[in-house]
């Protein structure tokens, strides 16, 4: 994920609240390496040069494999995805029947870090995107990564690709996207990693204002922009998709379930049930990524069995204030990748 793990079950600091490390590698890929600015390394967009890195457990690398696939860039960035948990050293691979990544050839992300920086100091974090000949890192500065994926790689966007960060808009957006990542994506992570009680106690309150206050945008508006889906939303939605199964209980964000708050829920099955989003989700390596690895607040690292998933599917009637998910543009088509999608709805309701 993308706080660092120098000691695994360490991550709440007696009598401190949480502060995110957010120093990632800067590095961008750009159309012909364009300079985009000072002490910012650029690399050329081109198709079949690197694979993207991700767990599906990780809000953030979910974030790219939802745009990913909203664009079509499947044939153009090829996709590693690690198993839900870690240990000290780093990510690993033990999705593949050998354990090993099939291009890479590692059996952990480090190796991909170590290969670019040998002494590489800080947490070995995904989503990341590596480098197929040097098998080297280029970047894991997730903000930028789907930005990119939106800006930089329209080459390779599919017939009918969603514009995800219109450029009209930009400026409310990433004033609605700064919002939703201080106060609601990392805001659980404060609640669930508060050394203090009164550290908890604000971020708490933090968190639900900010619950709050999108809240009631979203009564007016099908989506935070307007009527159709952009990359606002998806930030949002990998922060929503993961409150009832691990940030009400484990983060204690438990002033109300997100089933329990009538337009979030609402908006979140919008979006979990159009293509892209619900197809990427894996609740069973969600679940077994915070509360197994956070051992410091799960010290059993016992995974619960619920919630029950049903109630994703259920009707949500959204779509009566109008608006088209994808605009102009069309749906992405069904899921191509084995290792995509993981565990889907149906086999989990099914298993319940």
């Amino acid at each position: 994920m993308s706080e660092n793990f120098s000691t695994r079950g360490a991550y709440a600091k007696k009598g401190e609240e949480f502060t995110r490390d957010t120093a990632y590698i800067t590095d961008r890929i750009t159309k012909d390496a364009r300079p985009v600015g000072e002490g910012i390394q650029t690399w050329p967009v081109e198709a079949d040069r690197y694979r993207l890195v991700v767990s599906r457990a990780c809000p953030w690398a979910n974030r790219t494999t939802i745009v990913r696939r909203l664009l079509g860039l499947e044939d153009a960035i090829s996709m590693a995805v690690c198993g839900p948990t870690h240990d000290v050293r780093s990510w690993t691979f033990d999705k593949e029947p050998n354990g090993r990544d099939a291009v890479l050839g590692y059996e952990r992300l480090q190796d991909a870090y170590f290969a670019r920086f040998h002494d590489y100091p800080k947490g070995i974090t995904v989503p990341a995107i590596v480098d197929v000949p040097t098998k080297a890192v280029v970047t894991n500065d997730f903000p930028w990564i789907t930005l990119d994926f939106s800006t930089e790689w329209t080459e390779f966007h599919r017939d009918g690709a969603p514009d995800l960060y219109p450029e009209p808009l930009r400026d409310e957006m990433e004033s609605v996207m700064r919002h939703i990542y201080t106060e609601i994506n990392n805001g659980v992570y404060r609640c669930g990693f508060a050394g203090s009680q009164d550290a908890y106690d604000k971020a708490y309150d933090r968190l639900f204002t900010a619950l709050d206050t999108v809240s009631e945008r979203l009564e007016t508006r099908r989506y935070l922009m307007g009527d159709t889906i952009t990359e606002a939303d998806i930030r949002l939605f990998t922060t929503l998709v993961r409150f009832d199964p691990v940030y009400h209980g484990h983060f204690k964000c438990n002033r109300q379930k997100l089933s329990e708050m009538p337009v979030l829920w609402a908006y979140a099955r919008d979006l979990f049930q159009t293509p892209g989003f619900g197809d990427s989700t894996d609740f069973v390596d969600i679940k077994r990524h915070y509360y197994e690895v956070h051992e410091d607040i799960n010290p059993t690292q016992i995974v619960p069995k619920g919630p029950n998933y049903a109630n994703w599917l259920t009707a949500h009637h959204r779509e009566e204030m109008g608006g088209s998910p994808f605009g102009d543009g069309t749906a992405p088509g069904a899921v191509r990748e084995p290792l995509e999608t993981g565990h889907s709805i149906e086999e989990l309701i099914a298993a319940q």
